[in-house]
């Protein structure tokens, strides 16, 4: 994926995650699934329990972008797991933890796919001129301590200044705290907002939201 982003006229770059710079690994969310159905022991056809992971997956994500709250991956595995006709009574919270480990290792083997071409070389050039970078994504099923592990593995972390993940602060793109919480985070607080580019695929959670707090943005229409 190409772009003509242009560095040179801003001081600070926020990027967000999914199908801007990663998308997933293409066999990773069957492999979940069955991940999913064998843990909790479900009785149904796996195609079923896909189609209940896609769809809770799809309605949280818009939920988290109308409200601008942060639906917990907790709770949407509850959703799933309700919506499949098991008897939330039986499930605890340590299961729960225990699934999402071994759903984070399943995703870390079937690692995402960098979509965003010579993202080093480009993070680079950034840096070199001085300039800092984000990461400003919102989270469902991948929590931010798990992309954070990702990033260290694929050498980006070295580039990031600071990690902005929606699980880890309650609140989702495009609502204007998420952006606010990029100002806070900035070591140059009198930054003109202006300075502030946040480039994303969203046309509402991301590049909406970031020009409706007062950023630049640009939005990407990533070919995958």
């Amino acid at each position: 994926m190409k772009t003509d982003i242009d560095i040179h006229n801003h001081s600070h770059f926020s990027f967000d995650l999914w199908l801007t710079l990663i998308k997933s690994h293409p066999q990773f969310k069957a492999k979940r699934v069955e991940l999913f159905a064998s843990f909790f022991d479900i009785k149904k056809p796996v195609d079923e329990v896909a189609k209940a992971v896609k769809y809770y997956d799809d309605l949280c994500n818009s939920i988290n972008e109308v409200i601008g709250g942060n639906v917990d991956t907790f709770e949407i595995y509850l959703l799933i797991l309700h919506a499949l006709e098991v008897d939330l009574r039986q499930i605890n919270k340590d299961q729960l933890h225990q699934f999402y480990q071994k759903s984070e290792d399943l995703f870390l083997e079937y690692k995402p796919v960098v979509i965003f071409e010579n993202l080093h070389q480009l993070f680079n050039e950034i840096k070199n001129q001085g300039k800092t970078i984000n990461i400003l994504s919102n989270t469902g099923f991948i929590k931010g301590k798990t992309m954070r592990k990702f990033l260290i593995n694929e050498d980006l972390d070295q580039y990031i200044d600071f990690h902005i993940y929606s699980d880890e602060t309650n609140c989702s793109k495009p609502d204007s705290k998420i952006f606010q919480e990029v100002k806070n985070l900035l070591k140059n607080q009198d930054l003109d907002s202006r300075q502030i580019l946040h480039i994303g695929d969203n046309p509402i959670a991301d590049y909406k939201g970031a020009k409706d707090f007062g950023f630049n943005a640009y939005l990407l229409t990533p070919k995958i």
